[in-house]
């Protein structure tokens, strides 16, 4: 049981997290075509921007069973009080808030001011925060696997 627990831990991870990362990575670069259009302008960058902020909002709730699954593997290991696990839990949940407070408003924001039904009050970030917020996700995320492949402290050999 343990092995499918882990396989489908492994499996999800790489199914959610790696097309949120592609995808909000890829959002800036429009983000910044979608200024220089101007607000209500709806062009080509538009429709792909849109995509982009779907898949980062859909493979996001898939995602919340990387933890899941993560958390019974562990338990099914004896491994939940293991520094490194401790590590990568408080990581992914960072790296979840970075998702859920920056990246996926501020996407949603620059949508918004693209359309013109932003409040008037309410400024999109600029581009470059928003590839800064992607990138501290990414990084996060990337140490993780670090932290799961290596395992600290581990008997293993790894």
């Amino acid at each position: 049981m343990t092995k499918v627990l882990l396989s489908v831990h492994v499996l999800v991870a790489i199914l959610a997290i790696g097309p949120i990362a592609v995808a909000a990575s890829m959002f800036p670069r429009y983000a910044r075509q979608l200024a220089a259009e101007g607000e209500g302008r709806a062009g080509q960058s538009a429709g792909v921007a849109v995509v982009l902020h779907r898949i980062c909002r859909g493979y996001a709730l898939f995602g919340i069973a990387v933890p899941v699954f993560g958390f019974a593997t562990a338990a099914r290991l004896g491994v939940l009080t293991d520094v490194w696990l401790v590590i990568s839990i408080v990581l992914t949940a960072v790296a979840a808030g970075v998702l859920a407070m920056a990246v996926l408003p501020g996407q949603q924001r620059v949508l918004a001011s693209a359309d013109g039904s932003a409040a008037p009050d309410v400024q999109p970030p600029p581009a470059s925060r928003l590839a800064m917020s992607t990138g501290v996700f990414n990084l996060l995320w990337t140490v993780v696997v670090i932290l799961m492949i290596v395992r600290p402290g581990s008997t293993t050999g790894a």
